[in-house]
């Protein structure tokens, strides 16, 4: 017994005050040692003292702050997200129903009266009406928001939720005052019953407004660990073959992989030679050779031999496994972000209530203290009632709800346009602030393919000739860096013939023969245990080692003819994204597993001048995290690949580039849909531009409550005049959020296509100039002949 630690999905939360409120309400709980909750995931992990207090008691907890707590299974999980939405669709559709028959009965009286807005009704029937519609919306659609209220006041926790409660209850208090105390006085009665209405609608509005934002309702949500493949081929001590289920894999376990197919689980390879992709671990471009002896990683790509592999990890400690748990824990770790929507409430809320308690005093004590004055002899107990609740009315901002989601669609519709996807809240508000952005370099610097930099002819041999003769040994390889060659000799219309003979050495290089001579094509350690002499070469070789390339050299009849550097193509926009953010005052810093030398001779390329290098996949997130808590940086990730995935889920943003893996487009607040570079900057500028109008928008919002509750302490304001602010504020929101904007049928479906996010999208292949390349086609043929 003793600490342990609980991660739950947290269903119902729709602002950072709800987090707050999870936090405050989990931290006043004995045992509990700390909670971390992350609003944009939706997800809390607690750390407690289990000898103190039972899992059980947490949960209770949560349930009855009013939060629902999701399955853990991601199907099950999205089913119950998608029952969520349709229930703030059901309370929306009955409360709407409920204001607009409470306006009809409303637009009824003020008919009878002579189109007086202000007059009363002595009429019992609208009472009755205007009442049961209040009740309606306030304990039906609105019955949820009050078990919230009422488990946060009394745990000494005000909210935005508190102060929705006090100015519908305040209505319902106005409108029984007005019928059994203050009977005769045109009190009013209809007026104080329809704000309750309203302002629970309203509440109900804001927060589906919300939770459409922040509910991503794509089924091609890809889990991680459907990367590896359901079932496995065990092989038995007597060599039989059996397909068993990858959950049943034990350590020990032989089990055989074939070319093209992903490897199941964690294991050492005990038979047979290969090429394998371990980008989805590592994130590096160029694939490794395997040979009995090494390890290789669950979810990997054989992509030549086959290899018989012995079971080294199984369940939590395989690989793809343990990513997932880290990125489950980044999500709760990461620093809490609160919404500036959320700052202002939390001085809103007691203000508020503090101004109705003092105006309520002052209407009471001070005409009885000071009588014979302009304010009445004797204690205004009548003005003091309307004041107190005029104030409470008039206090709950419903355009508040509205004014970052709505500035989230405007702001999401734009980035849509320049081919970014803003996945929630905390992308615009937080990116604003970043000050440093830490890049990957394979796969998001980089174009994170194999491709050729270099050719060098040593003596008097000829580039050309040189590419021709590596082209025509590699013709027949499988090796990816052999892709390379024959892309690279495509692309400079170099034409080559096949080699008479062709043999592959694993791991090495290839021998051949080519025009009657004999060919060595491969890694300098090989060819010096074939007798070459590199010496030859007149330290030619060292150049692109130093760039951080790797170097295959060509041999013809035993000598040294030249050298091709491979390595992974800087993207073309990478210096101009570099410089973007250095202008902006934003430090870009580089993250790769590379070597020093490598990741140095990358980075002086793009104009990078901060670089982690060889940094393991594991320790990616740590770094980030050393970034934010020992440096005070605000920090962005930008990757693409599984090993990426923690990191960008620690990260105060994470982006990913759409062309990278489900799992890291996942984990990203920002999406980069292709594999542009310069979307880095685009998304920083929307997302300053979106923060500004919600900074406008909820001082918009703020203005007409302000001054609505400041004016409502002299006791002067009817009722009427909140049911006016609330219309003025949301209105004023709406034309603010989309000023500017063509709101075309194509323009509005831009803005709102933000709110769902569309799997098909990310995946769609990117218009460019391959699409025209003439020898596309060419590559295509001559690969697919000879695999």
């Amino acid at each position: 017994m003793g600490a342990t630690q609980v991660q739950y999905n947290i269903g119902g939360m729709s602002c950072s005050f709800c987090a707050e409120t999870i936090t405050k309400a989990l931290a006043r709980t004995d045992g509990v040692e700390d909670a971390n909750v992350s609003l944009a995931h939706e997800e809390v992990l607690i750390q407690y003292d289990d000898a103190v207090v039972s899992e059980v008691n947490l949960t209770d907890t949560l349930r009855d702050l009013g939060y629902t707590i999701r399955d853990p299974d991601k199907e099950k999980r999205f089913e119950e997200q998608q029952a969520e939405l349709e229930r703030g669709k059901r309370r929306l559709l009955i409360s709407g129903v409920a204001s607009l028959l409470s306006l009809l009965l409303m637009g009824v009286m003020v008919a009878r009266n002579g189109w007086n807005i202000f007059a009363e009704t002595d009429q019992q029937w609208m009472w009755n009406g205007s009442l049961a519609l209040a009740l309606v919306t306030m304990f039906g659609p609105g019955r949820y928001i009050k078990k919230k209220a009422y488990n946060s006041l009394r745990r000494g926790i005000f909210n935005q939720h508190v102060l929705l409660e006090s100015g519908a209850f305040a209505g319902l208090a106005g409108g029984f005052l007005g019928w059994f105390v203050f009977t005769g006085t045109g009190f009013p009665v209809v007026h104080f019953f329809v704000v309750s209405t309203f302002i629970t609608t309203y509440h109900i509005l804001s927060e589906y407004t919300s939770l459409i934002v922040r509910t991503r309702a794509s089924q091609a949500v890809q889990d991680l660990i459907g990367l590896q493949p359901d079932t496995a081929r065990r092989v038995g001590e007597d060599g039989a073959v059996e397909e068993v289920a990858v959950d049943g894999l034990e350590v020990g376990d032989r089990v055989r992989v074939k070319p093209g197919e992903s490897i199941p689980i964690d294991g050492d390879v005990i038979e047979g030679e290969s090429v394998v992709d371990e980008s989805v671990a590592t994130g590096e471009s160029t694939p490794i050779d395997k040979e009995p002896g090494d390890e290789v990683i669950g979810g990997s790509v054989n992509e030549t031999g086959t290899l018989l592999i012995e079971v080294t990890r199984t369940g939590d400690d395989a690989f793809l496994n343990q990513v997932a748990q880290q990125i489950e824990e980044a999500r709760a770790m990461k620093p809490g972000i609160v919404q500036l929507a959320d700052r202002m409430l939390k001085y809103f809320v007691p203000g508020v209530l503090s101004i109705a308690a003092a105006a309520f005093g002052f209407w009471l004590v001070v005409p009885a203290v000071f009588p014979g004055t302009t304010l009445g002899s004797g204690p205004q107990v009548e003005t003091a009632v309307f004041a107190a609740l005029s104030a409470l009315v008039l206090g709950y901002p419903c355009a508040l709800g509205m004014a970052t989601p709505l500035a989230l669609i405007r702001g999401g519709g734009e980035a849509a346009r320049h081919g970014i996807l803003m996945r929630s809240g905390d992308a615009f508000q937080v990116y604003r602030d970043v000050d440093t952005i830490v890049l990957d370099k394979t796969g998001t610097i980089t174009e994170g393919e194999p491709a050729v930099d270099t050719v060098v002819g040593i003596g008097d041999h000829a580039e050309v000739d040189v590419l021709r003769t590596a082209a025509s040994a590699e013709a027949f390889s499988e090796h990816p860096l052999a892709d390379a060659i024959l892309d690279h000799a495509d692309e400079r219309d170099v034409s080559f013939p096949d080699p008479a003979v062709f043999e592959s050495v694993t791991g090495k290089g290839v021998r051949a023969t080519v025009d009657g001579e004999d060919v060595l094509v491969g890694k300098p350690d090989w060819l010096v245990e074939e007798g070459v002499d590199l010496r030859a070469g007149g330290g030619v070789i060292e150049d692109p080692q130093s760039r951080g390339l790797t170097t295959i050299g060509v041999v013809t009849n035993g000598d040294l003819v030249g050298l091709v550097g491979i390595g992974d193509e800087i993207k073309a926009d990478a210096w101009d994204t570099i410089q973007r953010i250095t202008d902006a005052g934003i430090d870009p810093v580089m993250i790769t597993g590379d070597n020093e030398r490598t990741a140095h001779a990358v980075a002086d390329e793009v104009g990078i001048g901060r670089v982690l290098a060889e940094v393991l996949p594991d320790e990616k997130r740590d770094e980030i995290r050393r970034l934010q808590d020992e440096e005070g940086e605000c920090v962005a990730m930008v990757g693409d690949g599984i090993n990426d995935a923690p990191a960008l889920t620690q990260a105060d943003i994470g982006i990913a580039i759409g062309a990278g893996t489900d799992i890291a487009i996942e984990s990203a607040g920002i999406v980069l849909m292709g594999d542009r570079l310069g979307g880095v900057m685009d998304a920083y500028e929307i997302a300053q531009t979106s923060y500004e109008k919600t900074r406008q928008n909820l001082l918009g919002a703020f203005s007409f409550n302000g001054i609505g509750v400041a004016a409502a302490t002299t006791g002067l304001v009817h009722p009427v005049f909140a049911m006016l602010a609330m219309v003025a504020s949301v209105s004023a929101v709406l034309a603010n959020s989309f000023a500017g904007q063509l709101l075309s049928d194509e323009g509005i479906k831009a803005d709102f296509s933000t709110v769902d996010t569309d799997a098909e999208a990310l995946s769609a292949p990117e218009t460019s100039g391959d699409a025209t390349d003439p020898y596309a086609e060419n590559r295509s043929t001559r690969k697919t002949v000879l695999r």
